[in-house]
């Protein structure tokens, strides 16, 4: 029996190069197994064709609490987690007839034809950060560029003040971090007595779970105050219009109104943020590459899918199997929690020639970088206009961009679902 090297998913390395490990994941078959950090083994699904039958296949669910044999009672969460609770009441955390309720309520928002017609907003977004950008010889992009553009597109689309963004970059970061570590949790998190027994469990784990409980609050309190200010006073945007929908008999809860706003204003930025950092460091790092696009400045939209391929701004999302389920030949049993590697299918050189390069160019890329199923990235199109804007502009503004750093020092955020930079040191001219 071949023997292949334990992988920690919530390792530095791993954030630093989730590619090589995923390399090494797929020498195992389409179903790999990686560590915990409290030692457990866990599966991931790491070929492209296993991983688009998982996400195809409504038998692994999201929510654990459809596993209960019994419905009828409520799930009791002691008081310390309820906060958690709370932002699990969203489409991308619950199963249907939930999560095509909640779907629906938001998805006219973010037709391509709705979004195209915000893409001259996004353009001036563009060109007037990169005028202040051109007051200095290097800027951190992130922090300059590929952060505020989506989230100050994200908060005009709510209704919410973009001088709070700051707030939401902090709480975001902290959720986004530990996410992971929360979806791991989640199991004994339903089954804990006490807030603080919980907490004492997981103290060994990375995040410090008193701030990131802080955080939930804060963010929790931030959005419970702008609903009332739009109960009482509405507007043309989207929370108003998720308002006017639980009025006119949606169903949408309490819970349920908090936690999708919580989620567009989060999901509606980060995926974009690190397409805009990923892809310009991809690029940045393969000159060659660069030099196509400048030359073919028509041809952005076939690059942009490239960069959420070669670079993708998730790593991977997490199923659970609602019954006993053979997958490339391994068998996910009932209750399981499996990971599903996105980023590693779009390296799978069965699907794709030569998937360590990047071809700005490429033809052939049903990449899955936005998922599959019904669980499909509804803001993708909104992600893409954000992301071929932005890069087009940038390009055009700062044609000899570069690095201002070495490219092994850069670090990655906290995190493994996710994959993103903390901070892109650049050079302008």
């Amino acid at each position: 029996m071949t023997t292949h090297p334990a992988i920690n998913i919530f390792s530095p390395h791993f954030r630093t190069d989730p590619y090589g490990s995923f390399a090494s994941l797929r020498e195992q078959g389409p179903v790999a197994r990686v560590t915990l950090p409290d030692g457990r083994s866990a599966k991931v699904v790491v070929g492209y064709d296993a991983v688009v039958a998982v996400l195809k296949d409504d038998r692994f669910i999201k929510d654990y609490t459809n596993l209960a044999e019994d419905k009828s009672t409520p799930r009791r969460v002691p008081a310390g987690l309820r906060q958690f609770a709370v932002l699990s009441n969203n489409m991308l955390r619950k199963d249907p007839p939930d999560h095509t309720r909640l779907r629906s309520l938001v998805s006219k928002a973010f037709t391509p034809r709705r979004i195209e017609q915000l893409a001259p907003r996004i353009q001036q977004i563009a060109d007037d950060l990169l005028n202040e950008m051109a007051k200095k010889g290097e800027v951190d992009l992130i922090d300059a560029y590929a952060f505020p553009l989506p989230i100050i597109v994200i908060s005009e689309l709510l209704g919410i003040p973009v001088e709070d963004r700051d707030k939401f970059r902090h709480w975001s970061n902290l959720l986004v971090g530990s996410l992971g570590e929360l979806l791991v949790e989640e199991q004994q998190m339903i089954k804990a007595t006490s807030a603080i027994g919980f907490l004492r469990r997981f103290a060994p784990w990375r995040m410090d779970r008193l701030r990131l409980l802080n955080a939930v609050n804060a963010f929790i309190r931030y959005v419970r105050r702008l609903i009332a200010t739009r109960r009482a006073n509405p507007q043309n945007d989207l929370v108003s219009a998720l308002i006017q929908a639980e009025a006119e008999g949606d169903k949408l809860s309490e819970d349920e109104l908090i936690s999708m706003i919580i989620l567009l204003l989060a999901a509606g930025h980060e995926t974009t943020v690190n397409l805009i950092g990923n892809g310009t460091l991809a690029l940045l790092r393969n000159p060659e590459q660069l030099a196509q696009v400048k030359a073919n400045p028509d041809a952005i939209k076939t690059v942009i899918e490239e960069l959420l391929r070669y670079n993708n701004p998730v790593n991977m999302v997490t199923r659970i199997a609602s019954e006993d389920i053979t997958v490339g030949g391994e068998t996910i049993t009932r209750g399981e929690r499996i990971f599903v590697a996105i980023a590693a299918a779009n390296h799978d050189p069965a699907h794709f020639a030569n998937p360590e390069d990047l071809d700005v160019l490429r033809a052939e890329n049903r990449h899955l970088g936005f998922g599959q199923g019904i669980h499909f990235c509804l803001g993708a199109p909104l992600a893409r206009l954000e992301g071929q804007i932005a890069l087009s502009a940038l390009l055009r503004r700062f044609p000899d961009l570069q690095l201002a750093t070495d490219p092994d020092a850069l670090e990655w955020r906290t995190g493994f679902l996710l994959h993103g930079l903390d901070a892109l040191p650049v050079r302008l001219t």
